[in-house]
């Protein structure tokens, strides 16, 4: 492009950004709520669901008063299903899958056949990895994914059919397919962008969704039974976060103009991919490493507290003033995943020799709500949500950073189906809220007297 034609984009694009800005005032004026949020977080109830419900406050008096966190799958509190899988020392993923499409709990049979159903879907069409995968790999994988989900569609003979039994079908496929279309894009990204070997493994239907991510991602196809059940974990903790959350609430929206699967899946991994949802866990690991560089004792409060100042007065790091991972839209006291998730993560820190790694994280957890409260008004409280460790854990896993949020997406797929299927099952109305057009009239001038 040359000198012009870059001085009149730089110019127009300013006038855009200037036509473009609303005045902060009027937002208030119109009661409008911003982020379909009231102030102190409290979202504008946008629709009714019976998949997931996430719970941080009562009604006291009138008023909202905060709670420790709750989350909840199909009316089960999250801590008690983790709690039943772990404590019979099975992977809790798949059935996690059965209770958020088919609405129960598996029973042993049940759980049999629906692993069986998946594992018979761990094959992408023919040529797919060649034709689709290899060629043109982006550089981001949240990309590849999309691609490769909307380019199924050409591949599927009732695309378009949204009777509730074939959007199961594709819902079971697409649950299976999801990790094969993840690692198969990183061997792809790394070998034409970081020059590495191509290695592809096929996934082995006598392993888990979790195992098989393990398996086809490592060389050497090893590992042990602790990393498999801390990934499953992970899986499990990000399958659903009710109706609200960006990325299930694009599922809503898009689902109610009545398209097909694959492009509602494609626009509700467009949203995950955001910093400001699924790639949240990437800028914790980034935020830390700056912490590690620039923090000479990791134990000692003083001057871990310092460098959280510089955090969040914007002297540090990105310098956006955020401590990422810390803080929730709707949590408050506590996010219950990322409670459940500690006391695990703490077992593989210590099997990796990565102790003191973990007691920073512990620390920084401790004192970031302190320091943000310190400098800004927070309306309500903040703790640490999901994101703060699942990266941590991923690179204990050994897994690229590319594909941190793709696993997001491996594991949030069971729950967009879940609430597709909803969508669909309710036959509302095509979503459309309303948005007052603020911009004064002016009369149409021509083009000689612009």
């Amino acid at each position: 492009m040359d000198n012009n034609l870059n001085g009149l984009l730089t110019k127009w694009s300013n006038q855009s950004c200037r036509a473009n800005k609303v005045n902060k005032e009027l937002y208030t004026r119109y009661e409008v709520k911003r982020g379909l949020r009231d102030i102190d977080g409290k979202g504008v109830l946008a629709g009714l669901t019976r998949i997931g419900e996430v719970h941080a406050y009562i009604i006291s008096d009138g008023k909202s008063v905060p709670v420790p966190g709750r989350l909840s799958y199909r009316g089960i509190n999250i801590e008690d299903l983790v709690k039943g899988f772990l404590k019979d020392d099975r992977y809790g993923y798949e059935e996690t899958c059965f209770l958020l499409l088919v609405g129960h709990l598996p029973d042993a049979i049940e759980l049999r056949d629906f692993r069986g159903l998946i594992a018979s879907n761990y094959e992408l069409p023919r040529d797919f990895v060649r034709d689709i995968i290899m060629k043109a790999p982006s550089k981001d994988l949240m990309n590849t994914i999309a691609r490769s989900v909307l380019t199924l569609f050409c591949f599927d003979d009732l695309a378009d059919d949204l009777s509730e039994r074939n959007v199961f079908r594709q819902s079971i496929q697409l649950i299976a397919n999801f990790p094969l279309l993840a690692i198969y894009g990183y061997q792809a990204y790394a070998h034409y962008h970081e020059k590495k070997s191509f290695v592809i493994h096929s996934p082995r239907k006598d392993l888990s969704i979790a195992e098989n991510i393990l398996y086809m991602l490592r060389h050497d196809n090893q590992h042990t039974n602790l990393e498999a059940k801390l990934l499953d974990l992970a899986l499990v903790l990000h399958a659903e976060h009710g109706g609200g959350n960006n990325s299930t609430f694009t599922t809503h929206v898009v689902s109610s103009a009545y398209t097909d699967i694959y492009s509602v899946v494609a626009a509700a991994m467009g949203s995950l991919k955001g910093l400001r949802h699924g790639g949240a866990n990437i800028k914790v690991v980034e935020m830390f490493d700056e912490i590690k560089a620039n923090v000479d004792n990791w134990e000692d409060p003083e001057e871990v507290t310092n460098y959280v100042e510089k955090l969040v007065t914007k002297q540090a790091y990105d310098r956006t003033g955020l401590v990422y991972g810390i803080g929730h839209a709707v949590y408050s006291i506590s996010d219950p995943r990322a409670i459940i998730f500690k006391g695990y993560v703490r077992e593989l820190a210590k099997e990796k020799g990565l102790d003191k790694e973990f007691e920073l994280y512990n620390l920084v957890e401790k004192i970031a709500p302190e320091v943000i409260g310190k400098h800004r008004k927070i309306y309500k409280g903040i703790s640490a949500n999901v994101d703060f460790y699942s990266g941590f854990v991923y690179r204990m896993l050994d897994i690229p950073q590319q594909l941190f949020t793709p696993l997001f997406a491996v594991a949030r797929i069971s729950g967009w189906c879940a609430h597709i299927l909803e969508e669909l099952a309710n036959d509302g109305k095509i979503i459309r809220p309303a948005y007052n057009c603020v911009e004064p009239k002016r009369i149409y001038l021509p083009l000689e007297k612009r």
